[in-house]
């Protein structure tokens, strides 16, 4: 799989009509990668064994998405194997009036892996540029003063991000953002499963459904966002979403050589531990 292609170059202006949602190189079917997914996940058990043993890198995963992009899904599948004690998901929904009271990133900042663990955004402060941008009356609710241009607004929150992001890196946590990039079909197709399915009908919501009609400008914000806060330290994944498996195969593709270029291993014990080891065996041994 070439990461390469879904990769969102730094400092450089991006448009989403050149990622399509259906693509699914350099493979056909999901007869193709289920093996593959079948590893990946094992090897990401391990993995996430040794990142907690080793406690001394934390993994951030960030998951953006339209509507019924397949976050929750992603997530199940992907994680499925992972250990629930070393995993920690949050779901960011609209911030509660407590949270309101704070800056933006306060709640994130609470939520953030601790060293040893994985920690999954789904959604994150990336709404703040993004739902917020394509309802600018939200503002209001966080006492933004209205003298400030919008445009310059969100200039200072992409820089806040950065830095942001740039801090989590500097202090042994690893970021890795994914945006789930699902055609406006596909995303039609999916609620009116929800709608049709009764095991599927709790998913669906009204609200959603009304937010289609802001399409283009989720659009123009997804790709101002991605364009902005696409770094050397954090760059952004844009991955194809119309077909699940290829969605799921590429981010376990992606976690999996994230956790590996970070040469992790078990703790080694020195000449007294070793010792000590030993010695319990020995006890453990010559009971009666």
């Amino acid at each position: 799989m070439n990461i390469d292609k879904l990769l969102v170059p730094p400092n450089k202006a991006i448009k989403l009509k050149d990622y399509s949602p259906a693509q699914t190189e350099p493979y056909r079917a999901k007869a193709d990668v289920e093996d593959k997914l079948e590893n990946d996940i094992l090897a990401l058990a391990d993995l996430q064994a040794m990142l907690n043993a080793q406690n001394t890198y934390a993994l951030l995963i960030i998951l953006q998405g339209i509507d019924a992009a397949g976050k929750d899904g992603t997530i199940k599948h992907v994680m499925s194997g992972v250990n629930p004690a070393g995993c920690q998901v949050k779901s960011f929904k609209a911030p509660s009036v407590e949270e309101l009271d704070h800056d933006y990133l306060w709640r994130h900042v609470r939520a953030l892996p601790e060293r040893g663990y994985i920690g999954i955004f789904n959604r994150s402060y990336y709404e703040e540029v993004l739902v917020v941008r394509v309802h600018p009356e939200l503002l209001a609710k966080e006492r933004i003063h209205v003298s400030k241009k919008q445009d310059k607004l969100w200039a200072d929150r992409y820089r806040q991000i950065n830095d942001f992001e740039r801090y989590l890196v500097e202090n042994e946590i690893v970021v890795l953002k994914f945006f789930l990039h699902v055609s406006k079909d596909e995303q039609k197709k999916r609620f009116l499963e929800r709608l049709e399915k009764d095991g599927k009908n709790w998913k669906f919501s009204e609200a959603d459904v009304k937010e289609r009609a802001f399409w283009d400008d989720y659009t123009r914000a997804y790709e101002d966002m991605l364009s902005h806060t696409s770094t050397e330290h954090a760059p952004w994944h844009v991955i194809p979403a119309d077909h699940k498996w290829f969605t799921r195969v590429a981010v376990a593709h992606i976690i999996v050589q994230t956790l590996q270029g970070l040469k992790l291993g078990y703790p080694e014990l020195d000449a007294a531990q070793k010792k000590s080891l030993k010695a319990a065996k020995q006890l453990l041994e010559n009971e009666p």
